[in-house]
């Protein structure tokens, strides 16, 4: 098996005052401004050729670091990174031959049109002049632009300039194509739409990467999810595979007037009950082979002891539940 993308023993720190309103209390609880940040830590992955690979994590896990070291743009502390043959930092400005880029908003220039943004994009990038409108034409008639094409960008919906975007990376027809959120903010006609666009371009032969916090996204579109956390790879396998290691699959989130010994070894021992994970002192996490019709079971046992449940949460086997049994904390955390 080839690899498109490959990386080794990637590490990143940061070292930088935190944004917004985070310095502003740092600095009114007299801490600081400054701290060092653990980006990635020994990340290592490999991306094999020709195939959808999503990466997934909660704010602050890695990922656009790691597509920011595979794209250039951020220079890692130790480690290594290779597109096809190419490594990134040796290699640079053939590694932005191959590659086609799409950042979480959209960095287009307003001063030109659509047409003009295709046609600069592929200028810079040595595309001879018939080919390079051949394919400006093609691509904005397969991303729904072409009767906008000759129109200044600064009118376009947030969703037109989400497609523009992908279409000016697909211009020099790069290897791979990295996608950062592809699908934020779109209505889901456009989401569609991008989608089957994505999974055209990889029938095509091209390997394409992408960051989300979308689950039906990441389910839909990708043939392997690595699952990212605090810098370092906690999962990685294709989606079913993924969720069916989950135990039981279901995820009950529970809370109770009081918890006491005897009641978490009873609902420990319900039929079906696989795992049982205690977050404070009032509430737990139940992964079990079955989901409503154990409430009933829990409630019983609760009362049995004396005990109220005041709340019940029932997750399907799910992306989500798989990143919360791993790491206690939703995606977007």
């Amino acid at each position: 098996m080839s690899f498109a993308v490959r990386t080794k023993d990637l590490r990143k720190i940061y070292s930088s005052p935190p944004a917004g309103a985070n310095a502003g209390r740092a600095a009114a609880r007299g801490k600081p401004s400054n701290a060092n940040v653990m980006a990635l830590d020994g990340l290592s992955l490999e991306v094999n050729a020709g195939e959808i690979y999503g990466l997934l994590g909660p704010n602050g896990a890695g990922k656009s670091t790691t597509v920011g070291i595979l794209t250039t743009r951020v220079r890692p502390m130790s480690g290594e990174a290779w597109i096809l043959d190419r490594e990134v930092w040796k290699d640079q400005a053939a590694v932005r031959y191959l590659i086609g880029v799409v950042p979480q908003r959209p960095n287009l220039d307003f001063s030109l049109t659509a047409r003009e943004i295709l046609l600069f994009h592929a200028a810079y990038f040595g595309i001879a002049s018939k080919l390079r409108h051949e394919r400006a034409d093609a691509l904005l008639e397969r991303f729904k632009l072409s009767d906008r094409a000759d129109q200044m960008v600064r009118g376009f919906s947030g969703g037109m300039m989400q497609r523009l975007s992908i279409a000016r990376a697909m211009m020099h027809d790069p290897k791979v194509l990295f996608l950062d959120e592809p699908s934020v903010g779109l209505d889901p006609q456009t989401r569609i739409l991008l989608w089957e666009i994505i999974r055209e371009y990889n029938r095509a032969g091209k390997t394409v990467v992408l960051t989300t916090h979308n689950m039906e996204e990441a389910d839909a579109l990708c043939h392997r999810l690595g699952i990212i956390d605090h810098g370092k790879m906690i999962a990685l396998g294709p989606p079913a595979e993924l969720k069916s290691s989950i135990p039981g699959g279901y995820l009950l989130r529970l809370r109770f007037a009081r918890l006491t010994p005897q009641v978490l070894e009873r609902l420990q021992s319900l039929a079906g009950v696989r795992e049982l994970r205690k977050n404070d002192e009032l509430s737990v996490d139940i992964y079990a082979d079955r989901g409503g019709s154990l409430v009933a079971e829990i409630a019983t046992a609760a009362a049995a002891n004396g005990v109220e449940l005041s709340d019940v949460h029932i997750l399907e086997p799910s992306l989500e539940n798989l990143f919360l049994h791993h790491t206690g904390r939703s995606l977007r955390d």
